[in-house]
């Protein structure tokens, strides 16, 4: 089953020279929204493949946690922050 939720972006320059991403999904059963740090400009589209493929790696971390079977933690990635909204 594939998810069809709307990502909608801004962004913003910083003085670093990186791109701050602000996105929202937009999901009836669960609004979230976040931040994504970019190292420059990138196209719209590859920005949005970046956010679906992190939320991606975050829902199957969260489904491999089994008391039984410890699986190392994924290190922390201090460049995507998710929120619900």
């Amino acid at each position: 089953m594939e998810n069809q939720e709307k990502i909608s972006i801004t962004t913003k320059t910083l003085a670093s020279g990186n791109c701050q991403v602000k996105f929202f999904i937009e999901d009836e059963a669960k609004p979230q929204y976040g931040y994504l740090l970019v190292n420059g400009p990138k196209p719209v589209g590859e920005i949005i493949e970046e956010i679906k493929q992190r939320m991606e790696r975050r829902r199957s971390a969260a489904m491999n946690m089994n008391p039984f079977f410890p699986i190392p933690a994924s290190p922390e990635d201090h460049n995507f922050y998710l929120y619900s909204a």
